[in-house]
């Protein structure tokens, strides 16, 4: 959520007023019709004012979890989960909202087919997971919800 709004600010206070400036300065050069700079700035006020809308919606709808559920041995939303693949292969994740995905760093979001098929799983318990490549099968071999045991 800091993140989101943080990029609203930043649009919303700073870089909407810059193009609208700009905007400006480039009406006030004449003809509109053949004015590249006009052009510009209209398309970019508009990207800007997309994504404030965007934001906005979403800083609206958003719910902050700060506390584990009651249930720590099973995995829900928040949840550091290892797994294990029929390949031997291990992963480890954190089941997160759409807005903090990144892969790089194991933070899959709650709406991803492998994050849904492990939810409410414990330690030991396999699942199988529709894939691009195909079905996966996989067993969970630890749940956290604590941080520091990443």
């Amino acid at each position: 959520m800091a993140a989101l709004r943080a990029e609203f600010d930043e649009l919303w206070r700073r870089r909407r007023p810059e193009v609208v400036a700009a905007l400006a300065a480039a009406a006030a050069e004449g003809d509109r019709s053949e004015n590249a700079e006009y052009t510009y700035r209209k398309k970019q006020l508009a990207e800007i004012d997309r994504r404030v809308r965007y934001l906005g919606k979403r800083l609206r709808s958003l719910k902050v979890v700060d506390t584990a559920p009651t249930d720590r041995h099973a995995t829900y939303f928040g949840a550091w989960i290892t797994i294990e693949g029929d390949d031997g292969d291990s992963h480890r994740y954190r089941i997160v909202g759409p807005d903090e995905t990144d892969a790089k760093s194991g933070l899959i979001s709650i709406d991803s087919p492998l994050a849904r098929a492990a939810l409410r799983k414990r330690v030991d318990d396999e699942f199988e997971v529709m894939l691009p490549e195909g079905v996966a099968r996989y067993v969970v071999v630890a749940v956290s919800y604590e941080a520091e045991d990443r």
